[in-house]
């Protein structure tokens, strides 16, 4: 079985190349953060969030790394479940800056947290 062997030796070859591929983007503790958020109810807060994406934002920055594409709209959107309306505008704008392709999915998305605030608001 010499062609096992040469299969193996190759799929080695090639997994190894793949691991030394440097990250085209800084994820930080988005993904965790997501997985929590979705999976671990109550375990990764807004607040939480916002902490550790502001971090995770400046180390990449930093380290002159891309921030990921979701991490500046995922900041804003956790903002605006906070009530930071300024605080959202601003990550989403840095969000469209680094990814304009993002731009109508985001506006949507800060009109629909507008939207809930002046719901909100007149329910009360």
């Amino acid at each position: 079985m010499p062609w096992l062997k040469t299969a193996l030796m190759m799929t080695c070859i090639v997994l190894s190349a793949c691991e030394t591929t440097p990250n085209l983007y800084y994820w930080g503790s988005y993904e965790r953060l997501l997985y929590d958020m979705y999976n671990k109810p109550g375990a990764a807060t807004a607040e939480l969030q916002i902490d550790e994406l502001s971090t995770d934002i400046e180390k990449a920055e930093n380290s002159g790394q891309k921030v990921a594409p979701g991490i500046h709209a995922h900041l804003g959107l956790m903002y605006a479940a906070v009530g930071n309306m300024p605080a959202a505008e601003a990550a989403f704008s840095n969000e469209k800056r680094l990814y304009p392709e993002s731009a109508t999915l985001l506006d949507g998305m800060l009109q629909r947290a507008y939207d809930a605030r002046k719901t909100q608001g007149a329910a009360r």
